[in-house]
């Protein structure tokens, strides 16, 4: 059963986990336990609900209780989850988060023990790892991609964003909840994740890289397809201990594009489709 309760001020300590403490701060709260993030629209709450994260309350701006969230209330109570709900005017959620919120809904969640990369990569055929994309949107873009174009599982190194910040959640449109992910361990990684059964791929701009849909590669049964940060790319020694490297034939003299961008032609030429 949800409870709602009106606020009127953005002091109102009702809202300090939306208001007054960073993502990291919410990230680190309940050491050694997992933490909190936020949630945002309708649509990616009942993804990250669908996945089994526990919420701890919403927020939301008055005008979507008559909107787009009244489902999702109907779903907390379906689920039979006791939170409350928090209700504010658009000027207070605009102050809380910077910018106007289309879809006025905020929901503060448990964060879960992430699973094993071995867990995370049981089935699956195609996997996209993450090297040191720190940029959220980036790491949102390429979640959603992948979604979308037959990746099964994703793997974030230790130097990436985290994949449940706000704008990365925003961003992937709550896709992060539709497919399995955790993140690598520091040492020894390419070695973990070839003991899977894994052919091994680095996205990289080499004179010797083959074409993003070299028959060869592409016939492979499972394939980990590394990308890495915007603008410096892999590490050198990850292309080094990479079975494969290949790019993506440009024209007009186009050097790259962003990772991004690249993710989902990566994903397009080498998924399971």
């Amino acid at each position: 059963m949800v409870h709602i309760t009106n606020v009127t001020g953005i002091e109102s300590p009702e809202l300090s986990i939306y208001n007054e403490q960073s993502e990291v701060q919410l990230y680190r709260i309940n050491e050694p336990e997992p933490g909190i993030f936020i949630a945002e629209s309708p649509k990616v709450i009942e993804r990250a609900l669908g996945a089994g994260y526990e919420p701890i309350s919403l927020l939301l701006e008055d005008r979507q209780m008559k909107g787009e969230a009244t489902g999702l209330l109907e779903k907390m109570d379906e689920l039979s989850f006791d939170v409350p709900v928090y209700v504010a005017d658009d000027a207070i959620l605009t102050s809380i988060t910077g910018f106007h919120l289309t879809r006025g809904v905020l929901c503060a969640m448990k964060r879960r023990v992430l699973p094993s990369v071995g867990e995370v990569c049981e089935g699956a055929k195609r996997v996209a790892v993450l090297e040191n994309v720190t940029n959220p949107t980036n790491a949102g873009a390429i979640v959603r991609s992948a979604a979308a174009l037959g990746i099964d599982a994703i793997l974030f190194s230790h130097g990436c964003t985290d994949p449940l910040y706000r704008r990365a959640i925003r961003v992937s449109m709550g896709n992060i909840f539709l497919l399995p992910w955790t993140f690598l361990p520091e040492e020894g990684s390419i070695e973990l994740i070839k003991s899977l059964g894994f052919s091994t791929v680095a996205m990289a701009l080499r004179d010797d890289s083959r074409s993003v849909d070299d028959r060869e590669i592409v016939s492979k049964d499972k394939l980990a397809i590394y990308l890495g940060a915007e603008g410096d790319g892999l590490l050198q020694e990850t292309i080094d201990a990479c079975d494969f490297c290949v790019k993506i034939p440009m024209s007009h003299e186009v050097d790259s594009l962003n990772v991004a961008a690249a993710s989902a032609v990566a994903f397009w030429a080498m998924g399971m489709h």
